[in-house]
Parts: structure tokens; sequence; C-alpha cells
């Protein structure tokens, strides 16, 4: 079992930036890579950023050159850095973790507005 905890969301204006954290315990062993995923209201939930064991990541083309995923392996939590926000970033964000099962956070809500 994983278990995995977010924080960092809120409100932000336009252009502005945000850092949402996930920290995982329990089995992270067993963990291979984790990843942010957002759902917007009315929207599927989508992949935002990806970032694999060996450090290798992929993005949306919606927030490549914005968004920023990093991981800290000794403090077993995955960043993201979120820059030049926009309005149509607003979604609540999910931390992803794929191990033996796939497993969620609880989610945290980012707002860009003026």
């Amino acid at each position: 079992q994983v278990q995995l905890v977010e924080s960092g969301g809120g409100l932000v204006q336009p252009g502005g930036s945000l850092r949402l954290s996930c920290a995982a315990s329990g089995s992270i062993f067993s963990i291979n890579a984790m990843a942010w995923y957002r759902q917007a209201p009315g929207l599927q939930r989508g992949l935002v950023a990806r970032i694999s064991r060996d450090g290798s990541t992929n993005y949306a083309d919606s927030v490549k050159g914005r968004f920023t995923i990093s991981r800290d392996n000794a403090k077993n939590t995955v960043y993201l850095q979120m820059d030049s926000l926009k309005p149509e970033d607003t979604a609540v964000y999910y931390c992803y973790a794929g191990a033996v099962g796939a497993y969620w956070g609880q989610g945290t809500k980012v707002t860009v507005s003026s």
C-alpha cells in the first residue's frame, strides 16, 4: 500500500506561480513512477506531468515550458512547480503513484483567477 498526501494548492493570479507537493509513505520501494493529473469541472482527469524512477520526465503539451516535475528521494516527495499560470490551469490536481497497483492522493485545488 502507498499513501499520498498533496499540499500547496490555492488561489493565484494569472501569471503567478505555485508549487505542489506530494509526500509518499508506505510501500514506497514499489513505486515505479509518479505523476500529477488534473481534473477541471466537467472534464476528464488528464495527465499533467510524469517522472519515472530513473528521473526521466514527460509533460502534457499544454504545460510544457511552464511546469516542472521533480522528486526528492530522500524525502519521498514529488513536486510540481507551476509558473506562468493561466486561468485554464484551474483544476483539482491529483498525485499518482504507479506501483503494483495505482494509488491516488486526495487532490488539491488550484484556482487561477484575477
